[in-house]
């Protein structure tokens, strides 16, 4: 399999797979490629329907030049450390935002929740996420206010009266809880319809359809994110009970 960075052939190869429909699989089966990598190149370069290669390898170009402009004043950074790859860690970064922005985030929101995800930390402040993604103040600050509009995170001020921003443990659960809200709220627009135009239509049929489909989902999800969540906050007991003596000891 090769590997490095996408070769401009390659990228003219994956604009002809789109314009032809192939799936992301297809195009990568045919380079010899992660799908993964493939889904990253076209997402991070306008999508699958406004995807031109000459535009994705110069912007690609444009990024590694200025990686390697700033990579020295982002030793700081909160992703840093620990003795991991440097390279391997934002080749990761990548990957999380694409996938959270196929999942319907903006851009900029899904690089500063995934930035909040890596942090060892588990925090960071607005300076840091300038600093680190390499954007204005602005940018981060409209980011923070939706992604706190959408209770994904929260904000506090630290010892030096800095704005720190956290994801907490539960954020999966919370937006599953949202997302199953979410849910019950189609079904009682939809019951909704079926007394606007009345019993017996075709149109009614298919909006009682539309809320028991969306009631049984949002149920379904409540009833998992529960049990989920009180396996992953229970504590296991057999590391207590692995100190206890055996049969025969005294």
């Amino acid at each position: 399999m090769p590997g490095g960075r996408l070769t401009q052939q390659e990228r003219q190869q994956i604009a002809l797979g789109l314009a032809d429909g192939l799936a992301y699989a297809e195009i990568a089966r045919r380079l010899d490629r992660p799908t993964s990598t493939v889904t990253r190149e076209v997402m991070r370069n306008g999508g699958p329907t406004a995807y031109r290669a000459d535009l994705a390898h110069r912007a690609t170009e444009r990024r590694a030049r200025r990686r390697s402009q700033v990579l020295p004043r982002r030793q700081g950074a909160p992703v840093q450390g620990n003795g991991r790859d440097d390279e391997a860690v934002r080749e990761y970064e990548e990957t999380f935002t694409t996938l959270m922005m196929g999942q319907g985030l903006p851009k900029m929101m899904a690089r500063v929740l995934t930035c909040l995800f890596i942090a060892d930390a588990g925090s960071v402040t607005a300076s840091e996420l300038v600093q680190h993604l390499q954007v204005s103040p602005a940018s981060v600050s409209k980011a923070i206010a939706f992604l706190e509009g959408q209770g994904l995170i929260r904000r506090e001020r630290d010892e030096r009266r800095r704005e720190r921003y956290f994801v907490d443990d539960d954020v999966w659960y919370q937006s599953t809880v949202a997302s199953a809200q979410g849910m019950a709220q189609v079904a009682e627009t939809a019951r909704k319809g079926v007394s606007v135009l009345g019993p017996g239509t075709p149109a009614t049929a298919r909006l009682e359809n539309i809320a028991r489909f969306s009631d049984f989902i949002s149920e379904s999800i409540l009833r998992a994110a529960e049990q989920v969540r009180e396996v992953l906050h229970t504590r296991p007991q057999a590391s207590s009970r692995g100190n206890e003596p055996g049969p025969g000891h005294a």
